[in-house]
């Protein structure tokens, strides 16, 4: 007789769960002008590795277990969008971005209507092309009890120094205490959803989520992550960040 076991159909291996039981989505903006950066090819289509930053960016989302589905806010007169691979676009709804990042991921959150407002809601920078995924996977089990949610950031190294007039030094800044924010940001879809929509409507333009988030007397969850998330913000940023890109292709 032969056994059960064998005529039951193989099964797929099953996807990791996620740290975080609710859906998670995503929200890449890549709407700036990269006004710092300079060049005819915009910030998020520079090439390191073979593929754009924001390709890069938009497959370290994918990868994410527990992901279903994002949006990649582009700016209006953005005609390379299109070129990327049809596989990848696929998977995204894109939404219009302005000026400001605030605005631009607020318009990702508007778009995403079929979030319930207890789900996740990741925001990747277009510009960071080289997050690890343990990072990623930190952050999630980091925030997973949390009632805020939480960055990846890095503890303040250097000597800090201000200057009041752009040149010269004036005093030096105590670094205890001080991270460098990086992205992914975390949060759950109905507060950052409310955080955002206050500060456009009162006219605060806080530089990333978090801040929105501080906004409202909430404290974040800082998630220490590695130096290697790049954020591609001047053009010497290019070349070390496809040093880390080869250094994260051996390391896997």
């Amino acid at each position: 007789m032969t056994a059960r076991t064998s005529r039951t159909p193989s099964r797929p291996p099953r996807r990791p769960e996620s740290p975080v039981s609710e859906r998670i989505w995503f929200v890449i903006p890549a709407a700036g002008v990269s006004s710092r950066f300079g060049g005819p090819v915009p910030k998020p289509y520079l090439r390191i590795a073979g593929r754009s930053l924001l390709e890069h960016a938009l497959r370290a989302m994918l990868r994410c277990p527990g992901v279903a589905g994002g949006v990649v806010v582009t700016n209006a007169r953005d005609r390379r969008w299109s070129r990327l691979p049809a596989a990848l676009r696929r998977r995204v709804t894109t939404a219009p971005g302005g000026p400001l990042r605030a605005g631009s991921v607020l318009s990702g959150l508007r778009a995403l209507s079929m979030a319930a407002p207890a789900d996740w809601v990741l925001v990747h920078d277009a510009a960071r092309p080289c997050l690890p995924d343990r990072d990623l996977a930190a952050l999630l089990a980091a925030c997973r009890h949390d009632r805020v949610g939480g960055l990846l950031a890095l503890p303040v190294t250097e000597t800090v120094k201000q200057s009041d007039d752009g040149r010269h030094s004036s005093r030096s800044v105590a670094r205890d205490g001080l991270w460098r924010a990086q992205t992914p940001q975390l949060f759950r879809y109905g507060l950052l959803l409310r955080a955002l929509t206050r500060a456009v409507d009162g006219g605060f333009a806080p530089t990333d989520e978090a801040a929105a988030i501080e906004n409202l007397g909430l404290r974040p969850l800082l998630v220490e992550g590695s130096s290697l998330n790049i954020k591609v913000t001047r053009p010497a940023d290019l070349a070390l960040a496809k040093a880390a890109t080869r250094l994260l292709k051996e390391a896997s």
